[in-house]
């Protein structure tokens, strides 16, 4: 099989938008400075490739003129930190086309030719000026079947705002307005503001409720990583029935207090058993001390909550920490409970306080800069840490741009990393949820056995 990629061109905004620099808020500031990845195929179009392409281009321009942002690049600003420039150097569309029919793809998900499909960054020789905050790969196959490759700077969005975006794309491109703009103001989470009076430092008492900000835990005996990073990384994709899902929910809800406890979501249940699972497969000691890394929607936790469509990152990562004696040798309801604890704390007084925290921080750079963050960008959970994020309240499914709803959609895997983890649902009619995991290569075969084997115990 092979991709054959034309050269890539600029599309703008398609009339003109305000020009300015934009203030990014603390949680646009310590999030993921890297490109996040999601590829959706369709069937082949009604209407020939030409008319097809012509009118992805055109709907996508008419969208860009709402949402700006994206069209923009990102400046840095002392402190490390950075600044959205609003200034229509537009986004990258590449044209591709594969010498492979859709039907000969056995498993989207594990497909090596998935990440020929998605469009790619090189953060090592593209300045972060010259950067695009959204990348696109329209890719045609053999048989009239294309997909839609989609990489979008998560320093800039998260994965609601650019859904948003993606379905206000597909609706215009149907035909029709844009229905729900978005709350492009970051000022509801104090984007700009001067620096805040209360004064918090590193080392403090205060930091120690922002774990996501502190060194992880190393390997007992090791004072770093960088042994371990040079190892081998593999992926695979877990699938989890609505039976076993079930199983797991029933295994961590044993200990309900009481009838009107509502027990554990089913994130909370799948992510305590991968920790568990990857506790036991890398033969941590019993006293070797592990944290998890959960990512926190604020968008409704928030007093009054943010406004519909507010478009940035509204997340924040929060850390559940343990040894893993304790998170393997107790029931699974255990490690539940830190897991549902550490998500439980934010509301908006616990995001304030945060944002007033690193508001009051000279220099962030050192949080972006600590072990949870690799040396190619993004995050680095690394043995003996993982981090577990959800898509499971995400909108991705359904994205309709004329000529049917997509045969799939599901993440990119170029850039997973040691202890990165990704919970998506399954097959759209089904309960069914899939683990997306990338360990080391020397891990992952007992992972996979005991990660099965253990819900049946």
């Amino acid at each position: 099989m092979r991709v054959t990629i034309k050269p890539s061109t600029m599309i703008k905004p398609g009339g003109p938008t305000w020009s300015g620099q934009l203030a990014l808020s603390e949680l646009d500031q310590t999030g993921m400075t890297t490109h996040v990845p999601t590829i959706y195929f369709y069937a082949q179009p009604s209407d020939g490739w030409d008319t097809v392409l012509k009118t992805l281009i055109t709907s996508l321009t008419t969208t860009l003129f709402h949402f700006y942002p994206l069209a923009g690049r990102l400046s840095s600003l002392p402190g490390g930190r950075l600044a959205l420039d609003c200034n229509s150097a537009g986004v990258q569309l590449t044209e591709a086309y594969a010498d492979v029919k859709l039907d000969d793809v056995d498993d989207f998900l594990e497909s090596p030719l998935l990440n020929h499909l998605i469009p790619s960054v090189d953060y090592g020789h593209t300045p972060l000026e010259e950067t695009p905050l959204l990348l696109l790969q329209i890719t045609r196959f053999d048989c009239g079947g294309w997909s839609l490759g989609f990489c979008i700077s998560h320093a800039v969005v998260d994965g609601q705002s650019a859904l948003h975006f993606l379905s206000e794309w597909a609706r215009v491109c149907r035909g029709e307005q844009v229905a729900s703009p978005p709350y492009l103001d970051r000022n509801v989470l104090r984007a700009g503001d001067s620096k805040p009076t209360m004064t918090t430092t590193i080392g403090s008492s205060t930091v120690d409720q922002y774990l996501q900000f502190c060194p992880p835990p190393t390997l007992t005996g090791q004072s770093g990583d960088k042994n371990e990073r040079r190892e081998e990384t593999t992926i695979a994709m877990l699938k989890l029935t609505e039976t076993l899902v079930t199983k797991l929910r029933n295994k961590a809800n044993e200990h309900r207090r009481n009838e009107e406890d509502r027990g554990f979501t089913r994130y909370e249940v799948v992510t305590a058993h991968t920790w568990r699972t990857a506790c036991m497969v890398r033969n941590l000691e019993p006293e070797q001390p592990t944290s998890i890394g959960i990512c926190v929607d604020v968008r409704s936790r928030m007093n009054p909550p943010l406004p519909d469509k507010y478009f940035g990152n509204a997340i924040l990562d929060v850390i559940a920490t343990g040894t893993a004696g304790e998170i393997v040798s107790n029931p699974l309801g255990y490690a539940s409970s830190k897991i549902k604890e550490a998500i439980e704390k934010v509301n908006d007084e616990y995001v304030s306080s945060m944002i007033d925290f690193l508001k009051n921080q000279e220099d962030i750079s050192k949080f972006q800069d600590l072990e949870w963050t690799s040396d190619e960008g993004g995050p680095f959970y690394v043995n003996p840490n993982l981090g577990v994020i959800s898509w499971l309240t995400l909108p991705m499914h359904g994205i309709d741009f004329g000529w049917g709803k997509e045969l799939f959609t599901g993440p990119g895997t170029e850039d997973a990393l040691d202890g990165d983890f990704l919970i998506l649902r399954g097959e759209e009619a089904s309960k069914s949820l899939v683990v997306a995991s990338c360990l080391y290569v020397k891990h992952m075969k007992d992972f996979k056995r005991v990660f099965y084997q253990s819900i049946e115990d």
